[in-house]
């Protein structure tokens, strides 16, 4: 198994909580697992269980208050050989197809240099929009791996598509992106 190193980026959707168990198989799967959150994320799991399940700081601001330093955006984007958003909200679609980075998230996104994991979630009127499709479709054409969302129970109470992929579907796709290259240097 590689061992790559992996940034699972969280961000402020209800399948935030799925983010902790997709942070324990990233690391039992032998991947080096660093985390990042938007201010949205942390309302649903709190940095610290992400911590905890990582072994390593989570990164949270760009000011460098909290857990990490001013610059280490820039050192985890260029340690990071993949990128993960789960859950991958149209909001942060959006964001990453217009190039906007307005807080620690979506800075890593536009420095990053590996390769990019997106398991979309939403609610599924937002999931058919036209606007949410065609940033999807710019992320694939830049090169994006997407796990495509499921049908299932989701938020608002409705059965329909939108509900972020399991998280053994998101190993499965970042073990077959990160295939057996060697990890980049180490993080802060």
């Amino acid at each position: 198994m590689s061992q790559a190193n992996v940034l699972l980026l969280v961000t402020g959707g209800i399948a935030a909580y799925k983010s902790c168990h997709l942070t324990r198989l990233l690391a039992r799967a032998g991947f080096s697992v660093r985390v990042a959150m938007t201010a949205s994320a942390q309302r649903f799991v709190g940095h610290v269980t992400l911590r905890a399940l990582s072994g390593h700081p989570v990164a949270i601001d760009l000011w460098g208050e909290g857990e990490t330093d001013l610059l280490d955006h820039v050192n985890l984007a260029r340690w990071a050989d993949v990128a993960v958003v789960a859950p991958a909200t149209a909001n942060l679609l959006g964001k990453a197809a217009g190039g906007i980075a307005d807080d620690m998230v979506t800075t890593l996104l536009l420095a990053c240099e590996g390769e990019l994991v997106l398991a979309p979630a939403m609610n599924d009127g937002m999931w058919r929009h036209p606007a949410v499709q065609a940033n999807l479709e710019l992320l694939r054409e830049r090169g994006a791996h997407v796990v495509e969302p499921g049908k299932g129970w989701l938020a608002c109470g409705v059965e329909a598509d939108g509900r972020m992929a399991e998280p053994e579907d998101i190993l499965d796709r970042v073990v077959a992106v990160a295939g057996d290259r060697p990890a980049r240097p180490s993080a802060p």
